[in-house]
């Protein structure tokens, strides 16, 4: 197995600094996102655009920039009209475009100034966002563990033959289909994941199972680098936190903005956080932080000067 990617900015600087919104960043620049693939879309119509918003979160501080496949599928590109090979090409596609932000902000010297080379993480949605109806919030499938792993497979397989430097498993809703994930990831020794869940209370994931509990499933693998929680309400965050246990995985958060997303109505409400804790978060045990919905690259900027005065 390959050495864990995220040890280095561990032991050199305390904590990994995640990415913000993308889709968030690019509707800010126009991208119409109402659609089945959502920021899997500008794949097809506007690659440049999630080059760009990659490259600006990486001038804002992130470590790890994750790839616009949280919401691509086979069965999704296919539903769009498109075959396996371009669905596959697509995919490799968002992977190409985060490697390119990267090197290309790692090439200019005064970017490598107190920072670390920034990695890639190809992103990998629950089974429900690949529905487009909001069920990653509540994980009621009615699927086997082995039809979830059926499922992720395919698209796993791609992105593990790229030049992403490690798995994002995102917004997992339930413990089944973390087992699911992780049993899937053995298939792929070689490579690393990071395992979040989204959560519906300060105790539960959304499908209603102890968060403690789907957090010490980080304990069976070798492969995962980070478990913890994203797509969450921020004010949740500190009591998740302070349900789990010691262990030996780092703990990860990126919560929402704040605003709740409203399914059936498909729209943001409510106020997002003046600023997101994440020196709170640090020290309840957090080391993968950033943001997820909504939050944008100013709040990632600020949350990176925090940590960095924080933890300095």
């Amino acid at each position: 197995m390959r050495v864990n990617p995220i040890a280095i900015f561990l032991s050199r600087q305390g904590f990994v600094m995640l990415d913000g919104g993308l889709a968030t960043e690019m509707e800010k620049n126009g991208a119409d996102l109402d659609d089945e693939l959502w920021s899997a879309r500008m794949l097809i119509e506007a690659p440049e655009m999630i080059r760009r918003v990659h490259s600006a979160f990486l001038r804002a501080g992130a470590d790890v920039i994750a790839t616009a496949t949280y919401q691509a599928s086979f069965s999704g590109f296919e539903r769009a009209g498109y075959g396996q090979k371009q669905a596959e090409c697509l995919m490799r596609l968002s992977v190409d475009l985060a490697v390119l932000a990267r090197e290309s902000f790692w090439a200019q010297k005064q970017n490598r100034h107190n920072r670390i080379r920034p990695l890639v993480a190809a992103s990998i949605g629950p089974y429900g966002a690949c529905l487009h109806d909001g069920s990653e919030y509540h994980g009621n499938y009615n699927l086997t563990r082995q039809q979830l792993i059926d499922f992720h497979r395919p698209r796993m397989r791609v992105l593990a033959d790229t030049e992403a430097d490690l798995f994002a498993f995102e917004t997992i809703p339930s413990k089944l289909e973390a087992e699911a994930l992780l049993e899937l990831l053995k298939e792929f020794p070689d490579k690393h994941a990071w395992l979040s869940f989204s959560c519906k209370n300060a105790r539960e994931v959304s499908h209603g199972e102890a968060f403690s509990e789907c957090v010490n499933l980080a304990e069976r693998s070798d492969q995962i680098v980070g478990v913890g929680l994203n797509c969450t309400a921020p004010e949740w965050v500190n009591g998740l936190l302070e349900t789990v246990g010691e262990q030996s995985t780092p703990l990860v958060v990126y919560p929402n903005s704040g605003e709740q997303w409203k399914s059936g109505d498909k729209e943001w409400t409510g106020q997002a956080c003046d600023s997101l804790p994440a020196t709170e978060w640090y020290d309840r045990g957090a080391r993968l932080i950033g943001g997820c919905c909504r939050t944008s690259l100013e709040a990632i900027s600020q949350m990176r000067s925090d940590l960095l005065r924080h933890v300095g």
